[in-house]
């Protein structure tokens, strides 16, 4: 059962027969709910920023897929502009002019971007900028930090997070040695860690990528200076710099974290909301290095699904919205509401806790803090946080089913949806 109060049999049906049919259940495991007890919701329909299951239940989204529904779910003007391309077909395998259109929309709003590649994931994107970054640079090595999660390629899967550290699983089964020995680690927010490898292994780094605010791992801003001493660090060893904003991607700002930071990497990974909720990734950055991508250069790598013109038409259609005046100060107005009231309510009802936000992006710990990296989000009581989100879904109050994910708000959020979910968070804290 997922609680006591809510009424769940067609969920708990579907699931039970879904784990004959798929592993766990499910198609991607933090959909699970084993981090926080119970069992999955199944979906029946989403719209703007509300969800209802197959039991007809309705929730307060703060997932929002994982982030593409900026705009809010099934947004009219993506879904009239997707009915009229679906008339004309759904993927081609070929060219199709709306990959020019969205193309040039990421390259001018990206600082780093100078040319682009679409492909069908964030991480695909990410499999392909390790490539990338390998056959520029000639080097092999990589550095990555813990609790930052780039997708599932095998160089990946070591000190990952999402799915990964939600499920407390080790460095993943099936990926050899041999693949991960050319994976370095450092913790999120240390610039001596990274300094410290550069200097263990010199000439051997073709780059450093990360999350430049982890959103896998919870909520974790950059310190002060740490992006700026990552772009140092790597001109000085001729390395390159790789933010993988999957995530951040015009989401806490229209150039994503680059543009907030005023940080420019080598190479940018996007996907999310360039889809407009549809699968998509792309992967993009200096011309020169990008010249080497095939049929351009010698890096191998397609996708036939790749630009598909579905997938272009509601990125095209999602990123025409975002442009409009007023949309990321009204994000960010709606998440700090929420975000400082969090952690007021936790402050008030006797509850260790930290987090904040950025635009549409936050995060909450049930630890004094504060977080600097992966680390410290570990020290956060896991049952606490299972507790509170049980409370909250009772209460119609849909949140990621992890301490390590962040959460998501969209335009499609009002101030009425703020309030009535900083009093549930009230009721749950004060019974916790």
């Amino acid at each position: 059962m997922i609680s006591t109060s809510l009424n769940t049999t067609k969920s708990e049906e579907i699931f039970a027969s879904a784990q004959q049919l798929m592993p766990g259940g499910v198609s991607s495991p933090v959909r699970a709910f084993k981090s926080v007890g119970g069992q999955p919701i199944v979906f029946d329909r989403v719209k703007g920023a509300y969800i209802w299951d197959v039991d007809g239940n309705q929730y307060i989204d703060y997932v929002g897929s994982w982030g593409p529904a900026i705009c809010g779910h099934t947004h009219p003007d993506v879904i009239k502009a997707l009915h009229e391309t679906l008339e004309k077909g759904t993927s081609f395998g070929a060219p199709c002019a709306l990959e020019n259109v969205l193309a040039e929309m990421v390259i001018d709003a990206v600082p780093s971007i100078e040319m682009v590649r679409f492909v069908n994931s964030g991480t695909e994107a990410c499999m392909a900028v390790l490539r990338l970054m390998r056959a520029f640079t000639g080097r092999d090595k990589v550095i990555k930090f813990e609790g930052c999660y780039h997708g599932h390629a095998d160089m990946f899967l070591v000190k990952a997070g999402s799915g990964v550290a939600t499920l407390g699983l080790p460095d993943s089964p099936g990926v050899p040695k041999s693949t991960t020995s050319n994976t370095l680690t450092a913790p999120y927010n240390d610039l001596e860690a990274v300094k410290a490898l550069f200097a263990e292994n010199p000439d051997q780094i073709s780059g450093v990528i990360l999350e430049p605010v982890v959103g896998n791992a919870g909520f974790i801003p950059p310190d002060a200076g740490f992006l700026e001493g990552l772009r140092v660090i790597t001109q000085e060893n001729g390395a390159l710099l790789v933010c993988d904003e999957v995530m951040t991607g015009f989401r806490i700002a229209y150039g994503g974290a680059q543009e907030k930071f005023g940080i420019t990497p080598d190479l940018t990974t996007l996907g999310k909301i360039i889809g407009g909720g549809l699968p998509v990734g792309a992967y993009g950055g200096r011309r020169d290095i990008m010249s080497m991508v095939a049929p351009a250069g010698p890096m191998y790598q397609a996708g036939t699904l790749s630009g598909n013109p579905l997938a272009m038409t509601a990125g095209i259609k999602t990123l025409e919205l975002l442009q409009k005046p007023g949309t990321y100060e009204y994000l960010d107005q709606i998440t700090k509401k929420l975000a400082d009231g969090l952690l007021q309510i936790a402050k008030e009802t006797g509850h260790d806790a930290c987090g904040g936000q950025i635009s549409g992006m936050f995060g909450l710990f049930f630890t004094a803090g504060p977080v600097h990296n992966y680390e410290d989000a570990k020290k956060s009581d896991l049952q606490k946080f299972s507790r509170f989100h049980r409370g909250m879904l009772e209460r119609g109050i849909y949140l990621a089913p992890s301490q390590f994910e962040a959460g998501f708000t969209s335009l499609a959020h009002t101030e009425e949806d703020i309030d009535k979910t900083l009093a549930a968070a009230r009721e749950v804290m004060s019974s916790l």
